[in-house]
């Protein structure tokens, strides 16, 4: 079966109020371009899970979000994202803030269709105090340990960036770190992945080792063909992370004339429109 799908048409698949969990991992291989296109729509009130970066920055900059659930929001050269700090102390949004550990175990609850998972991540932490709701549960076998009771964290909808697939939804990896995208796609109920490429089956084969095929076809849902569409995070080995335009992205943010001119160039357009003006801004930056 042939899954290619536009950015426009999985953001389509988008409605208010639904869950949606972002790979990638702070400014490294987000799905940008699937961001982007969701920004163009009127959707809103969107409960984002994501180990954050400008994903969950610019969706809160765009008012989408309502909610988000999260392990941590960084821009990794940068230590945080601005608008997501921004709306967090105004309280325009609400949040659950998770370690690393408790976030990945919600996520593989959901993922194996489990009401919950126990683990040792988080205990001792400051998680139990801002998470009252978090339950502990005890071991029924000799050791009695107590454990956290960490929640599935269901998706309606999974968004990740790689590097190539095949138009069945057959998709890989070619850098350092597959990150969590597989483990969110398997939460979801409908999973988007854009890619750098789409290529033939066999060149996923030719490209690295098998062990970098991420995601399989019965996975996913659609794909997308976005050259540049983790543009500015990483999608190495294909680019690395624009820092010149990610610290203009910053700057921007803390600013209301200068984020209303960044919106107007960058983001009210399409994706062809974003490309473009990004090549024109790193040539007038040089």
């Amino acid at each position: 079966m042939d899954k290619r799908m536009t950015a426009g048409e999985v953001a389509a698949e988008i409605t208010d109020g639904m869950t949606i969990g972002i790979g990638g991992w702070g400014s490294r291989r987000k799905p940008m371009a699937l961001v982007r296109a969701l920004l163009r729509t009127p959707v809103k009130d969107l409960t984002v899970v994501s180990y954050g970066g400008p994903d969950v920055g610019l969706l809160c900059a765009g008012g989408k979000v309502r909610r988000v659930v999260f392990g941590f929001v960084t821009l990794d050269s940068i230590p945080f994202d601005p608008w997501f700090g921004r709306v967090r102390e105004t309280g325009a949004i609400t949040v659950t803030e998770y370690d690393e550990g408790v976030f990945c175990a919600a996520l593989s609850a959901a993922a194996q269709r489990l009401p919950f998972l126990p683990t040792r991540a988080g205990l001792g932490s400051d998680v139990l105090r801002v998470n009252p709701r978090l339950r502990t549960v005890r071991s029924p076998y000799a050791d009695g340990e107590e454990l956290l009771a960490v929640p599935a964290q269901e998706l309606d909808v999974a968004l990740v960036h790689l590097n190539r697939a095949d138009s069945r939804g057959n998709a890989q990896y070619l850098g350092p770190d597959p990150y969590f995208d597989d483990l969110f796609c398997l939460a979801a109920k409908k999973r988007f992945v854009s890619v750098e490429k789409i290529v033939a089956t066999a060149e996923l084969t030719t490209a690295g080792p098998v062990q970098s095929l991420l995601l399989d076809r019965s996975n996913v849902d659609g794909v997308v063909e976005a050259p540049r569409g983790a543009h500015f995070t990483t999608a190495v080995p294909d680019y690395g992370r624009d820092e010149r335009f990610q610290r203009h992205y910053v700057a921007s943010a803390k600013d209301p004339g200068a984020w209303s001119r960044f919106v107007d160039r960058f983001l009210s357009g399409d994706e062809h429109r974003y490309l473009s003006e990004v090549d024109k801004f790193t040539l007038e930056a040089a």
